[in-house]
């Protein structure tokens, strides 16, 4: 919901600070800074001599601020390769348990929304436990898309 490359050119007005710096500040909260700086790096290779990097956050061309804040929303992650199951661990963090509905782990701010797996802040010992967790809550979640059809099905 944050329109990066409008909040890059309000962050603009009347800076001293360099892009590099003033980046975190205007992403959304939730990325990692590291992840966020090493992005950064990544897009200033694409931008001849270096300019944005080098320049203050004044100097910096609106075009140019334009462009970081559309490659930000529509950058995506492209897993090539995974260690396999003898390195397969349970993550932690992930959508907060309080905010779903615990009976269908349907989101409770967004109806129709619903997260299972390790996308869920659910820990556990190592030892398959979190892919108990993955197939226990797709079938929780199946269960309730299917009431939800049928439901949708009768009242129709």
């Amino acid at each position: 919901g944050t329109d990066v490359a409008q909040a890059l050119k309000q962050a603009k007005q009347g800076s001293k600070k360099q892009l590099t710096n003033a980046w975190r500040d205007v992403l959304p909260i939730g990325i990692p800074n590291r992840l966020a700086e090493k992005w950064l790096q990544q897009q200033l290779l694409a931008f001849p001599s270096n300019v944005l990097s080098s320049s203050p956050m004044a100097e910096t061309k609106d075009n140019d601020l334009a462009h970081l804040g559309r490659s930000i929303e529509t950058w995506s992650v492209l897993p090539n390769n995974t260690e396999g199951y003898a390195k397969a661990e349970v993550t932690a963090g992930g959508v907060n348990t309080r905010e779903l509905n615990s009976q269908t782990l349907e989101s409770k701010c967004c109806e129709g929304l619903f997260f299972i797996g390790e996308v869920v802040d659910v820990t556990g010992w190592l030892g398959g436990y979190n892919f108990q967790w993955a197939w226990s809550s797709a079938m929780v979640c199946a269960r309730a898309l299917e009431a939800n059809q049928e439901t949708a099905k009768i009242s129709t």
